[in-house]
């Protein structure tokens, strides 16, 4: 996990080093998060991006749930897709001048059944997960120029995770329980982006920060393509960890994958 925040580090460092070579001017900016778009400028001088996006993730660590032993996950996205019942995942943003203000959401609904091998304590049972991350955050730009920028940022995400599970036929049949939790983790990092052509560009991004949890971070990098002033889209690859527990539930968990999405500006 360090070592994917140290270079995610050393990545925005060396695209910000490139910067500091550009000539450097109060030109028009756009979102960190998303493609450096030339902008649609509204009166007060405001621009504004929202950007679905797919994240292909697999998911490793470690879950304590319901008093019991803790599990060691390791799921690739083909496994996790096989039970996928519904995923939302999108960035916006409101920018003027140096300043932004962002989000980012994400939710994740899976859900299996099984039988079980005997039938005596139950015949089957269901397990249903859900989870919330919400970051919503503001960014300052100490460099900007005609080729790209670096923005210090800072913010604050919120986490829901909750697990229900249900037992049918046998002795637990019509038993239920739910176990999860709700934190806020506050983060700090940089977002920078890089045009290499008029049409081709580069951005990233490093975020950690702690909270209710021991640990949070989250670090991308991405290569997009403008089609025009209003839409680009963008591939790459996002990883993103936290580390929480309390009162016997645990949720210590890597997310990391590739990654596509669609910006429109307006």
């Amino acid at each position: 996990m360090l070592t994917l925040i140290r270079r995610a580090y050393w990545g925005v460092t060396v695209l910000s080093g490139v910067l500091l070579a550009q000539p450097l001017r109060a030109a028009d900016m756009v979102s960190p998060v998303t493609p450096d778009l030339k902008p649609v400028v509204t009166e007060q001088g405001w621009t504004y991006s929202i950007a679905p996006y797919f994240w292909a993730a697999g998911l490793s660590g470690d879950v304590t749930q319901f008093g019991l032993p803790t599990v060691h996950l390791d799921a690739s996205f083909g496994d996790i897709l096989k039970n996928l019942d519904f995923a939302a995942m999108a960035v916006a943003e409101a920018r003027h001048d140096r300043y932004s203000v962002f989000g980012d959401l994400m939710y994740v609904k899976i859900s299996t059944g099984r039988g079980t091998s005997r039938g005596v304590i139950a015949n089957d049972v269901d397990v249903s997960s859900e989870t919330f991350s919400g970051l919503i955050g503001a960014g300052y730009s100490v460099f900007q120029g005609d080729a790209g920028y670096l923005d210090i940022v800072g913010g604050m995400r919120v986490w829901s995770v909750n697990t229900d599970i249900g037992f049918h036929g046998g002795i637990l049949d019509g038993v239920s329980a739910s176990d999860g939790a709700t934190w806020v983790d506050g983060l700090v990092g940089l977002r920078a982006n890089y045009s290499l052509t008029p049409e081709v560009y580069l951005t990233g991004w490093s975020m950690v920060g702690a909270g209710g949890a021991d640990v949070d971070w989250d670090v991308a990098a991405a290569l997009g393509y403008r089609f025009n002033e209003r839409f680009s889209a963008l591939a790459g690859y996002r990883a993103l960890g936290v580390n929480y527990s309390n009162n016997g539930f645990e949720f210590d968990v890597v997310q990391q994958g590739p990654i596509m999405g669609l910006v429109m500006h307006f």
